[in-house]
């Protein structure tokens, strides 16, 4: 009986000891559950933050795609009116410098002989070059409009040097009225592929703007240079206004003006900036208010 008694002590300590482990294990079953049901909870929580950052994101880029088809609309709409802008100016003027060359004509014939060939020759002769150069530019400004150059096909280089000289000529009483030096040096790049009538309105702009916002009592100073760099960089560098770079900001923007003391439209050098752009390069600009500026011209190469 004792032995009985020992046994079934033994066993029932043996069952103790085993519930004893049965609630160890259930209590880590019971925290592991509890951890595992945590984590799920903040895994579900952090997908809800997720999925509500990427409803935000969402209707940001929503609203950004609104925004860039609304621009593209625009510019869809001011390239259309700039086309048709170059279009009827080019068709516009052709009868009044028509007229104008007409007149030169008939100048000649009415001055006597000693006249033409006297102090007024030289006068006659830049009259002459300014309209043959004023219908060059009619020319391509109305093949311009009626065939936009094929896509891929590669412009023709040009000479600097060739057409500063001809802006230079267009500005001749200008830069003369001013007082203005103007130095040349763009053997170092003396050619760049690019449109010979875009390249043509992208100097005169720069150099007209030059003498447009001089400093009062300064006589102008304008340096055009190039370097080898790329396809090309020609610098337009002026001792004029200069710019904040606030106005930098806006400078090339559609009809922003950062100077209102004189006449403009603000269209220039944001269409400087569309015919640099549409060929592959690029415009900026670095300048001090009271000291000058420095428009850099990037062409592709």
């Amino acid at each position: 009986m004792r032995r009985q008694a020992g046994e079934l002590r033994r066993a029932e300590a043996a069952v103790r000891q085993l519930n004893d482990e049965l609630v160890l294990t259930n209590e880590g079953l019971v925290d592991t559950v509890s951890n595992a049901v945590g984590e799920a909870e903040a895994a579900q929580r952090a997908a809800e933050g997720l999925n509500q950052q990427l409803a935000v994101v969402n209707d940001q880029l929503s609203a950004v795609n609104d925004q860039l088809g609304a621009n593209n609309q625009q510019l869809t709409f001011t390239n259309s009116e700039l086309d048709t802008f170059v279009y009827t100016a080019s068709h516009d003027l052709q009868n009044p410098i028509t007229n104008l060359e007409g007149l030169l004509a008939a100048l000649r014939e009415e001055l006597p002989g000693d006249c033409q060939a006297g102090p007024a020759a030289p006068i006659l002769a830049l009259m002459q070059e300014s309209v043959e150069r004023f219908q060059r530019t009619l020319s391509h400004l109305a093949a311009l409009a009626r065939q936009p150059p094929a896509l891929g096909a590669p412009p023709v280089p040009v000479s600097l040097a060739a057409v500063v000289q001809d802006v230079l000529l267009d500005l001749a009483l200008p830069l003369a009225a001013a007082g203005a030096q103007v130095e040349v040096d763009v053997a170092a790049c003396p050619a760049v592929a690019f449109p010979a009538s875009n390249l043509r309105s992208v100097i005169y702009n720069l150099v007209s703007n030059a003498l447009k916002y001089q400093r009062p009592g300064l006589p102008p100073r304008v340096e055009v240079r190039s370097r080898l760099e790329n396809g090309g960089v020609l610098e337009v560098t002026d001792n004029g206004l200069g710019l904040t770079e606030g106005q930098q900001a806006q400078l090339f923007g559609l009809f922003q003006r950062v100077h209102t003391h004189v006449e403009g439209s603000g269209v220039g050098l944001y269409l400087v900036k569309k015919m640099v752009e549409n060929s592959g390069g690029r415009i900026d600009v670095e300048s001090q208010p009271g000291v000058g500026s420095t428009f850099r011209v990037y062409f592709n190469r």
